[in-house]
């Protein structure tokens, strides 16, 4: 029983030294995303996005994934922690750090490790840190809620410029295939004495 345990947690600790923290994630970011961008450094395995339980939307802000192999992770951590790195075009870099145990959910208990739980009396010590403690996670949890706030509102700005730049970009490629395609380019190049290439590549003007 002891040895299958062992067994278990030391697969628990293999997979705890090929994940990657990720932390400072925007709200629009998926897990599709995520293994999208990460795919560059290797094969990802599993995202599994933190619930935010501090925020009343839940939104998560970080996430753990998996790599297939340490190496990976390591090269994850590196670069992001080397280059500033975007997910969705959000401008708020990434950042990246090795993953530890405590921050696993569904980690299995450490064999040998014992948990003691006990209620605290109003006149320990420690009581008095602990409340104050409580507020300053309270406090915390407003001021954070007032910044994410704001910083969802640029964000979903920023991603209404993009796409509105992305149409606009897409309209003028089409106006100059049309262009192309009906004469009228070849038509105006001889009006003005300019020569247009005709080849298999994009074409242009000389």
């Amino acid at each position: 029983m002891e040895s299958g345990k062992q067994n278990e947690y030391a697969a628990f600790e293999e997979k705890v030294r090929r994940t990657v923290y990720l932390d400072n994630l925007s709200p629009n970011v998926t897990e599709s995303v995520v293994r999208t961008a990460l795919d560059q450094y290797g094969t990802v395995k599993n995202v599994e996005f933190i619930p935010n339980y501090l925020e009343p939307r839940n939104m998560p802000q970080c996430a753990l994934v998996e790599m297939e192999k340490e190496k990976q992770a390591k090269v994850v951590i590196s670069t992001l922690s080397e280059f500033p790195f975007m997910m969705s075009g959000m401008p708020r870099p990434v950042r990246a750090r090795a993953a530890v145990a405590e921050m696993f959910g569904d980690r299995p208990r450490k064999p040998g490790r014992q948990i003691c739980i006990r209620w605290l009396d109003t006149a320990d010590p420690d009581f008095e840190v602990a409340s104050k403690l409580k507020q300053l996670v309270k406090r915390h949890a407003t001021e954070t809620a007032v910044m994410l706030k704001h910083q969802l509102e640029k964000e979903e700005k920023l991603a209404k410029q993009q796409g509105e730049t992305l149409k606009a970009n897409y309209k003028k490629y089409e106006m100059i295939d049309s262009l192309m395609a009906d004469g009228a380019a070849r038509r105006l190049a001889r009006c003005y004495n300019l020569r247009v290439s005709d080849d298999s590549g994009p074409s242009t003007f000389h």
